[in-house]
């Protein structure tokens, strides 16, 4: 018989895993991620080849599944900074081992994908660390 501890119950993705599932919304978390915070034109370099629109559309879903937090400051011009919640950097950390994982597959040939390897937010990297040349 099987202790009720033991069963994993997929209930708790429902509505997350529409959010996190979206193209750039793990790139989003990751970029954050990388810099402790970021604005929204820092993200835009960040994310090459994301529209204004994704951005500012995924940002907003990533609020209100309390993965992000948006930080206005009362200045001229207005500054807002957007950095990851608790939960956000539990779901960074969460992501980690199956980017790895992904990493060592067999059929993982290249370095980097030509599809992300423009996109400076698809590599992960520690804060504490200093910034290194990753060209492929």
């Amino acid at each position: 018989m099987q202790n009720k501890n033991d069963v994993v119950c997929f209930c708790p993705l429902e509505g997350i895993i529409d959010v996190i599932s979206k193209k750039w919304a793990l790139l989003i978390i990751n970029a954050i991620g990388n810099y402790g915070s970021l604005r929204f034109n820092k993200l835009m370099e960040e994310l090459h080849g994301i529209s204004p629109k994704t951005l500012a559309d995924t940002l907003k879903q990533l609020q209100k599944e309390e993965l992000l937090k948006r930080e206005s400051f009362a200045e001229i011009p207005p500054r807002v900074e957007y950095s990851l919640t608790k939960d956000g950097e539990g779901l960074r950390e969460a992501v980690i081992p199956i980017l790895k994982w992904a990493a060592t597959r067999q059929c993982s040939k290249k370095k980097c994908s030509a599809t992300y390897n423009k996109i400076p937010a698809h590599r992960i990297r520690d804060r504490a660390a200093p910034e290194k040349d990753h060209s492929d």
